[in-house]
């Protein structure tokens, strides 16, 4: 009987380039970020298709697997293949799961790259590790989040989903990390190497940076609404800060908490609810920002920082990666709403210190973020598996 990760591999063998190594990239949530229509865009279906782009203008043969959302069940976009997984609610009840599972496995064997990689703490993470062990075929995996490298996986819901994890990040033929805090914590926790690769972001090459003064007196929150994102501090600051703007934006879910954020935002005069913003949309509000303020518990390393340091703003931030705002000065760190408070004005009431922030944010972001200083690195992992 052939189960699940031992289904045969294509027929066709795979193209073993030592040059242009073929990738497939799984993110089931990344089409709508691939084609600008509609779905989820979060950080990490962001990142897969900039790395699923970036490789096709290279001139890789490159293949990104999601969910189907509507459309043929493969579609070639910006010289990317997409193949269509399964509709995200497909299969019976009970039996979804399995269903899902021998989809993936069926369209990883139609996309027979040379190279499988996966972003994010999921089960999916396993299935693919599997899969890709039982068809000689290399597994890269890239962690999302801090919680990712940590033994207790405290974001994991099911002790099954937990556990084909863990056996897809012990099978990954090569670990990447965000920081080295990662690094260590993956090293401690579960005795396991990795490399540290960095995001990368587009340059929006905006004129007149770095910044000399605050374009507008605008405070940027920019995420999920959820509790790990701490939106209610925002609003809390909001109260204390009527002299200024807010722009809450991302989306809404239907839980309690979701619910009574947007709610309490929409009563607020001085903040405007936008909801979840287009890729299209988001450079817009960075340009009309002071700053950008982050008031989460915990992150992995959010694109939102990327993305404001690409604009020479400066972040007032709950969570720090590896102490970097504070050791390179590119924002301010804070521990509470006072502390939250006390930073903005500062930072709005000092042009000194507002331009000496920006100017270090963007010459932080040009030098270790911008997708010709980063995704070369990752063109060199892949093809280095190729060649072993």
């Amino acid at each position: 009987m052939t189960t699940l990760a031992q289904t045969p591999a294509a027929s066709r063998p795979p193209v073993q380039s030592s040059s242009r190594p073929s990738v497939c990239i799984v993110c089931h949530k990344a089409y709508g970020a691939l084609s600008g229509r509609g779905g989820h865009i979060g950080g990490v279906e962001w990142q897969a298709s900039l790395l699923a782009k970036w490789l096709a203008q290279k001139h890789y043969e490159v293949t990104l697997l999601t969910w189907d959302e509507g459309g043929p069940s493969v579609e070639i976009i910006d010289g990317v293949r997409v193949i269509k997984i399964a509709r995200q609610s497909a299969g019976l009840k009970g039996l979804r799961f399995f269903h899902k599972w021998t989809s993936l496995v069926k369209a990883m064997r139609q996309a027979n790259c040379d190279v499988y990689y996966h972003h994010g703490a999921e089960c999916v993470t396993g299935q693919m590790a599997l899969w890709c062990a039982s068809n000689g075929r290399p597994f890269v995996f890239y962690s999302a989040n801090d919680t990712d490298c940590q033994a207790n996986l405290p974001e994991f819901r099911t002790p099954w989903d937990r556990a084909l994890y863990r056996c897809g990040l012990r099978r990954a033929t090569v670990r990447i990390t965000q920081t080295e805090a990662q690094r260590a914590t993956l090293k401690k926790d579960f005795d396991l190497d990795s490399i540290v690769l960095r995001y990368p972001c587009y340059d929006p090459k905006r004129p007149g940076l770095p910044l000399s003064a605050p374009p507008s007196n605008r405070v940027l929150w920019i995420a999920r609404v959820c509790r790990q994102k701490r939106p209610d501090r925002l609003l809390d600051l909001a109260e204390r800060c009527p002299e200024l703007e807010f722009d809450l934006v991302g989306p809404l879910y239907s839980d309690d908490y979701s619910q009574s954020v947007s709610q309490r935002a929409r009563r607020m005069p001085n903040v405007t609810l936008h909801g979840p913003a287009s890729r299209n949309q988001v450079p817009a509000f960075y340009m009309n920002a002071a700053c950008l303020c982050c008031t989460s518990d915990y992150e992995g390393f959010p694109n939102t920082f990327l993305e404001a340091w690409s604009h020479g703003l400066p972040i007032i931030s709950t969570f720090d990666p590896e102490s970097l705002i504070e050791k390179k000065q590119l924002g301010i760190v804070v521990g509470n709403v006072t502390e939250m408070q006390a930073a903005l004005q500062s930072l709005l009431k000092s042009p000194l210190l507002y331009r000496t922030l920006s100017q270090n944010a963007y010459s932080y972001f040009l030098e270790n973020h911008t997708c010709e200083v980063v995704l070369p690195k990752y063109e060199d992992v892949f093809t280095s598996l190729s060649q072993k």
